[in-house]
């Protein structure tokens, strides 16, 4: 009988999450894939900002997971056992089993991938970071030559990632980060023409000289703290693409609401950005990234911890916004 750890939640969940909230448990693991199942091996797991709100029930209306149960999350796997004619022993596969060595996949929502792009790299540019930033920059807000592109959370997985495409496609990319370190790592290792600093004073009058006196596109994962000072910078018929709102998602209530007003004077296109609309166009993303990845053009950061128990921990950094680049786990 061989077994298996997995991490799962101590207690429910109220505020935002830390490393004292979770549990490692040692399982039977299974032996077998029943029909439709896959029994894997998980190499790694990604850790992502949404799953904040998905273990306390506020993402999408999904159900938040109680405590000892599976929890959500996708990671890259190699198959054991296939009960699913499309897949077999050795496909490395992406999916969720759960923060767990070894685990069962569902075989209607598991995708196969190519291990030579990158094992790691299905989790961050090709995963679901990168087909997010690909479809806010191409499919959205359509940058493309002339444009001077700006984003939030630059060192993150999301901004870095769509930075970086709004270069290839001939955009002015410009960060906005929080942290020396996380600046010169948008810079240095994505690649990015400048980035600033917001913890500075000034920070926003820095971006107006960087952007030529405002973007003419704005990515945005943070929420209002950052929104309101860039939109103030937007050219007019500049684009805004709302990704995320990190720094609201562990309020009580709902955002504040944002000024019709300055959409108008700005005769400026908002657009919403909800990555599960594209999913069915994933292989698209993985085509055109793919060149580029291979010609070094589009790279992936990583802050990555060894061994499954080092997930609660990683998992804090993320909250917390301690990590640079793609929060991940080297499970297998």
């Amino acid at each position: 009988m061989s077994k298996s750890l997995e991490v799962v939640l101590k207690r429910v969940i109220e505020d935002v999450p830390v490393a004292a909230d979770f549990e490692v448990v040692e399982r039977v693991a299974p032996t077998t894939a029943p029909a439709g199942q896959l029994l894997v091996r998980v190499l790694y797991l990604s850790l992502d900002p949404y799953l904040g709100s998905r273990l306390r029930g506020r993402h999408m209306g999904e159900p938040r997971p109680a405590p000892g149960e599976t929890l959500p999350g996708s990671a890259v796997a190699e198959v054991i056992a296939s009960g699913h004619p499309d897949f077999a022993p050795g496909d490395h596969v992406i999916g969720e089993a759960g923060w767990a060595q070894v685990g069962l996949m569902d075989a209607k929502f598991a995708r196969k991938v190519d291990p030579a792009l990158g094992v790691s790299n299905h989790l961050g540019v090709l995963g679901m970071p990168g087909l997010t930033a690909w479809a806010g920059v191409t499919q959205l807000a359509k940058v493309g030559a002339g444009d001077v592109f700006t984003v939030d959370a630059a060192a993150g997985s999301v901004g870095g990632t769509a930075g970086q495409i709004a270069r290839i496609l001939g955009a002015k990319a410009v960060g906005i980060a929080g942290g020396a370190d996380k600046v010169a790592q948008v810079v240095e290792r994505y690649g990015f023409d400048a980035a600033v600093d917001y913890r500075n004073e000034g920070w926003a009058d820095e971006l107006k000289t960087l952007t030529d006196g405002g973007p003419t596109v704005h990515f945005e994962n943070v929420g209002l703290p950052i929104l309101n000072p860039v939109f103030g910078l937007l050219k007019t018929y500049g684009r805004v693409v709302i990704c995320g709102l990190s720094a609201h998602y562990h309020a009580d209530g709902p955002p504040p609401q944002f000024g019709l007003g300055p959409i108008v004077g700005k005769r400026a296109a908002v657009m919403g950005l909800v990555v599960y609309d594209f999913y069915p166009r994933w292989n698209e993303w993985v085509k055109t990234a793919e060149p580029w990845l291979k010609e070094g053009r589009l790279v992936q950061v990583e802050d990555l911890g060894e061994g499954l128990k080092s997930a609660p921990a990683q998992f804090e950094r993320l909250m917390k916004g301690a990590n640079t680049g793609k929060t991940l786990v080297k499970v297998g």
